[in-house]
């Protein structure tokens, strides 16, 4: 394919934009490259535009006259812009470029394979986060586990990395078994451990028990080795209770008492992929629409559900890490698949446990490991947003990984001082899980990502971003470490809509800008005082 087949209006001038926070910008000109769409002015004052064609989510077209029409473009980060193009032809075929040069099949093709890196890199993004490197942290604390390769070919679990840890009396015989025993072959690995109390955090997908109640000793061997003398787990289950029988009768199922009884199981229910997508409709559908009263926009947002969602999300979390740090018990957490709320879960209480995972590095860890190394499908769930029509949408989209985003703005609001990163970051990593130049969001495993190359072929995000130069824009100024557990509230009144990507585009959001940055002056200009200071003491 040649992206020139694609493209039979390369440009057109006299274009006129309507685009959310610039007054109307007439007299310009539109150029279509095989991965961009490009807005430009004559006056020098006014920046070019330049959209992505993969941030594109919906494109909608509306012939107005016999002169032309009006293109609509809906992105993935709930951006919206209107073109008024001269002539129906060329509205046609920008309009037909775009929903083509949007949906291309073919990985290969996505500018990150096109991007070329225009800054020095300092640091190679694609061994920032190595397991073994990630692994040798924990050994600082405890030799009960090791790091195995028994997926180095991913032929036990294909949604697996190549390594995963696992406590050390399991040896990998044991742990291929257990693999035939889980959905997927998803078998129990480290999550988290917690170092005060030695208990973890493990996940796994389902067992396939089936309605025969297949029973496997190995799993029970494996589960029952995070376990102290004398101590009792939880299993928790994202599922609500009947899904999960509704599963038993299809071949998968929940571990069974009997064969479990060192642990107890208690489902937390986190609601499945598609309805999540159907939620997030509505919510952005109503962000959208700045004409309604107060009143109505109060029972849109109600009934979008979305902030419902968060707060399962949260109490689901609260719930592994009270488990863990309170009672000092292990947990086991999986869902259906173990590649969506399972990873969600889990990532999220360790952002409540563990200080490091709300530093920006640590962050960035936690990303790596919990969903991009674990196996959450980005390709297939980020390649739709809330603008997509909805028979183009499959049950394999769903904002799973905008949910977790969400939540961890909830706790950071609600601790403002406790994380180095500002909402900005946050932000940022949505944006390049939908849409990005760069290849760590690609594909939906490590495996994929291998057979594409990614590592020698594109140019990875954590190079880019742990620039100081660039890192300096992510930063809360507010930051002051803090080595505590934060414990989120869950009630109603302490959860709000997160603002600052939500109505980013229809709400002003300058002076919250000028906030943030007048703080990083302040804290810039205490820092060199507090140096002076010290040296005047000397």
């Amino acid at each position: 394919m040649e992206f020139a087949d694609l493209i039979k209006t390369p440009k057109i001038d006299n274009v006129l934009l309507h685009y959310p926070g610039r007054p109307l910008q007439p007299d310009g000109t539109l150029c279509i490259t095989g991965h961009h769409l490009i807005l430009s002015w004559r006056t020098a004052s006014q920046e070019e535009l330049w959209l992505l064609h993969s941030s594109i989510d919906s494109v909608e077209k509306k012939v107005t006259s016999m002169n032309g029409g009006s293109i609509t473009i809906k992105c993935k980060d709930f951006k919206t812009l209107t073109i008024d193009v001269i002539g129906v032809e060329e509205c046609n075929n920008v309009t037909h470029s775009l929903e083509c040069l949007s949906n291309l099949a073919d990985v290969s093709y996505l500018y990150p394979f096109f991007h070329h890196a225009t800054f020095d890199i300092l640091e190679d993004g694609w061994m920032a986060f190595a397991a073994e490197a990630e692994f040798a942290k924990l050994a600082n604390h405890t030799d009960e586990w090791r790091i195995t390769y028994l997926n180095k070919d991913f032929s036990v679990c294909p949604s697996y990395p190549r390594a995963v840890v696992v406590p050390k009396s399991v040896d990998d015989d044991t742990l291929a078994i257990v693999a035939t025993f889980r959905n997927g072959g998803r078998f129990p690995v480290l999550s988290y451990y917690h170092s005060d109390s030695g208990a973890c955090v493990m996940r796994c997908s389902q067992p396939l028990i089936g309605p025969n109640g297949r029973r496997c000793k190995e799993d029970e061997r494996l589960v029952n080795a995070t376990l102290s003398a004398g101590k009792r787990g939880y299993i928790v289950d994202t599922r609500p209770q009947n899904l999960a029988q509704l599963a038993k009768a299809k071949g998968g199922g929940f571990e069974l008492e009997v064969h479990y009884p060192q642990w107890r199981r208690i489902h937390k229910a986190i609601d499945r992929p598609h309805v999540l997508i159907d939620s997030l409709c509505k919510l952005v559908e109503a962000c959208s629409d700045v004409a309604v009263g107060v009143d109505k926009w109060l029972s849109r947002l109600e009934s979008s559900n979305w902030l419902s969602h968060v707060k399962d999300v949260l109490n689901c979390a609260c719930l592994v890490a009270q488990c863990v740090d309170r009672e000092g018990a292990s947990v086991v957490i999986h869902g259906n698949e173990g590649i969506d709320t399972t990873l969600l879960v889990a990532s999220l209480a360790q952002v409540i446990l563990d200080p490091d995972c709300r530093t920006v590095r640590g962050f960035e860890a936690l990303v790596e490991r919990e969903w991009l190394q674990a196996g959450h499908p980005f390709a297939f769930r980020c390649q739709r947003s809330a603008f997509s029509q909805q028979n183009s949408r499959t049950k394999n989209h769903s904002p799973i990984f905008l949910l977790f985003l969400d939540s961890v703005w909830q706790v950071y609001q609600q601790f403002p001082c406790s994380f180095e990163f500002n909402e900005h970051f946050l932000i940022m990593l949505l944006e390049h899980a939908y849409f990005s130049q760069y290849g760590t969001f690609l594909g939906n495993c490590e495996r994929e990502r291998k057979e594409l190359n990614l590592s020698m072929r594109t140019v990875s995000l954590w190079s880019f971003v742990n620039r100081p130069e660039v890192l300096q824009s992510y930063l809360n100024p507010l930051y002051e470490p803090n080595a505590s557990v934060v414990w989120p509230s869950v009630a109603p009144m302490s959860l709000n809509l997160w603002s600052g990507l939500f109505l980013r585009w229809v709400i002003d959001q300058s002076s919250y800008e000028g906030a943030l940055k007048t703080m990083m002056e302040i804290k810039e200009r205490d820092k060199e005082v507090r140096t002076r200071v010290t040296r005047l003491r000397r």
